[in-house]
């Protein structure tokens, strides 16, 4: 996916990743219920010789959420609004914005749970953004940061590409859709990472859901005004300059054996 002549997505990679959301071309659906729908990417037939290039890479994965009852103003506010996940994520362990790089972009971390006896993984990504009556969109993509390397404590995932694509459907509804494909690293196989997403991306929606419920009401008691995300002034991150960042690839990561932690959780399972 093109990013022009710098790292900061510019517009024909925003255009790319809407048409990716809207495309029903090389996509199947693999759930169907309560207005939420969830597809996989596959590779066209033209391209794919057999079955095995399938399970040998992270599958791309859309998930688009009809919701009835919230704006998309509010959901995109969810999204950026990084206290209050806080309040409304299980699954994390840390989370916080590194620096400014443009008006519409940052840098940020995050690390998160995962269930015994896998190690918990964390994320250094770019994150951009546009807003408009019409729609709005979040891109985001793993990088290297000088400053935060990998820990010894966690695993270093990947974000390939992940992005919500918000659509207004009403003054209070919208269509929410949902694309990724992410890399948790360790030593995963790769047809579990593409089973275990398909069955996390409802439920994780489904949160996201609640949280813009909630959204509001929380929001009127806790810095109504302060959104930096759609008022850059209001920003009191320090700006980095792009070009100290580098797009982070899975394959010049080291690829941890959790192996060892699986036969320890199974001996303790077991005695």
């Amino acid at each position: 996916m093109s990013r022009g002549s710098g790292i900061i997505p510019d517009e024909s990679m925003f255009n790319e990743f809407k048409k990716q959301c809207l495309s029903t071309e090389n996509w199947v659906s693999k759930y169907d219920k309560n207005d939420m729908e969830v597809w996989v990417e596959v590779a066209p037939l033209s391209a794919s010789t057999n079955n095995k290039g399938n399970y040998s890479k992270v599958h791309k994965i859309k998930c688009r959420m009809n919701i009835k009852d919230v704006s998309a103003a509010t959901m995109y506010d969810v999204l950026h609004d990084s206290v209050y996940r806080k309040t409304w994520d299980p699954t994390m362990l840390e989370s916080y914005d590194i620096a400014r790089l443009a008006h519409n972009a940052d840098v940020g971390y995050y690390s998160w749970i995962c269930p015994k006896p896998l190690k918990n993984r964390d994320v250094v990504t770019l994150r951009s953004w546009q807003a408009s009556e019409n729609e709005y969109a979040i891109v985001n993509f793993s990088v290297k940061h000088p400053k935060f390397p990998p820990r010894k404590d966690l695993v270093r995932a990947v974000s390939l590409l992940t992005g919500y694509l918000i659509k207004p459907t009403g003054p209070n509804s919208c269509i929410f859709t949902y694309l990724s494909q992410a890399d948790p690293r360790g030593s995963l196989p790769k047809w579990v990472v593409n089973k275990a997403s398909q069955v996390l991306a409802p439920k994780v929606l489904r949160s996201v859901h609640k949280a813009g419920q909630n959204y509001p009401a929380w929001k009127a008691v806790n810095s109504p005004d302060h959104k930096p995300w759609l008022y850059p002034i209001q920003s009191e991150l320090p700006m980095m300059d792009p070009a100290e960042l580098f797009i982070q690839r899975g394959d010049s990561l080291e690829n941890v054996d959790e192996s060892s932690s699986r036969d320890a959780q199974e001996n303790e399972d077991s005695s």
